[in-house]
């Protein structure tokens, strides 16, 4: 069905739309390659929300040749008007003959009616060309629409036999500096980021993107139940917006924050806990696409333990930091073998001298032996 220069076009649609990696939250990363007679007429991606879609920036470069060409989209281009007009009938508007999308757009007020809209006009249209890799670029947004929740990455970091900070509480620094601009690069992808107040307390993380490239700076969310949060924390003073997941009535307290610059996020709790499951619904509400959570043990074995992470990363340094140090998760309720939390990795790679391993959930299949 799709020929060798139709995965080659595709591929650059692809590699275009990863240029907005970092800044078009929280619209999807979008690609876009305009192709006549055998050779590229215009491309483009999608930059940041509330700019030009992919398909314009491509057929802007096209100008006339656009006609009788094959555009090649990574998502279904939109058939709404939103803060740009609908990229299908600009594509219609222009007399493109074919267009190959990767996949089709699981909004709702798309899903599937962009594509209605160009064969109706009578362009021949073609779905699923390298779909996957396509999925990959999007991961959260298309999780906000099928799941109902951003997708959420936790971020740990730990030595060869499993600490995350000395007997003491020291920490610093675990993993190598490459892991550090590594992890950067996972911040700056990311919508928001999760933490507890427990880590603000301790170490006063700015919790944002330090990276050389053009990057819409991530939000955070810090669960603080009782809004110990300091009004002169440093995360307060940073690029975007600090959420506070609270459940606190201290009409004093929500005053103060809220005058140092604070977002006050108001959740259930359940014995003193913030309930994480309404934390990302409050996040889906709020168009997040994709969360990290960079929180310590327990937290983030909360999570874990709720079945609430999609993808574990994990920076593995080589050095022993002896058996009283932290341990890399908190999972009380794991009392025996039947009781494990299967893994899956999906990637190995080194990072300076440290390993990046990461992980999904295991599908269960049935009970586990040996």
């Amino acid at each position: 069905m799709f020929s060798a220069d139709d995965h080659r076009y595709m591929s650059l649609a692809l590699r275009l739309a990863g240029q907005g990696l970092y800044t078009t939250d929280p619209n999807p990363r979008v690609g876009c390659v305009i192709v006549d007679d055998g050779g590229i007429v215009g491309q483009g991606w999608h930059c940041a929300a509330g700019e030009a879609h992919a398909e314009v920036h491509a057929l802007r470069l096209a100008g006339e040749k656009a006609k009788g060409a094959t555009a090649y989209v990574t998502l279904e281009p939109c058939s709404h008007q939103g803060r740009t007009p609908p990229c299908a009938d600009a594509l219609i508007a222009a007399g493109i003959a074919r267009v190959i999308v990767a996949m089709q757009d699981p909004n709702p007020m798309v899903a599937g009616q962009g594509l209605e809209r160009l064969t109706t006009a009578g362009i021949d249209v073609a779905v699923g060309l390298m779909q996957q890799q396509a999925e990959m670029l999007n991961p959260g947004f298309i999780s906000r629409y099928s799941r109902g929740r951003p997708y959420v990455r936790c971020k740990l970091a730990m030595s060869l036999d499993g600490r995350t900070a000395m007997a003491s509480g020291e920490s610093k620094w675990i993993t190598s500096e490459d892991s550090r601009v590594d992890v950067q690069r996972l911040r700056a992808r990311s919508s928001v980021i999760i933490t507890g107040i427990g880590t603000v307390l301790a170490d006063d993380p700015r919790m944002n993107a330090r990276v050389d490239v053009d990057v819409k700076q991530p939000d955070r969310v810090v669960l603080d139940t009782n809004l110990r949060m300091p009004a002169d924390a440093a995360m307060l003073l940073q690029e975007g917006l600090t959420w506070l997941a609270n459940d606190s009535q201290d009409q004093s307290l929500r005053s103060d924050l809220e005058q140092a610059g604070a977002r006050l996020l108001d959740v259930a709790t359940h014995n003193g806990h913030i309930n994480l499951s309404g934390v990302l619904n409050s996040l889906q509400d709020l168009d997040y696409n994709e969360v990290l959570v960079e929180a310590g043990p327990s937290l983030s074995g909360a999570f874990m333990q709720a079945g609430l992470i999609d993808e574990l990363i994990v920076y593995m340094a080589p050095h022993l930091m002896g058996h009283g140090g932290n341990a890399l998760l908190h999972l009380p309720d794991i009392e025996a073998m039947q009781d494990r939390i299967a893994l899956q990795m999906t990637e190995l790679k080194q990072v300076g001298d440290d390993l990046r391993l990461n992980y999904k959930l295991a599908v269960q299949t049935g009970a586990q032996t040996g």
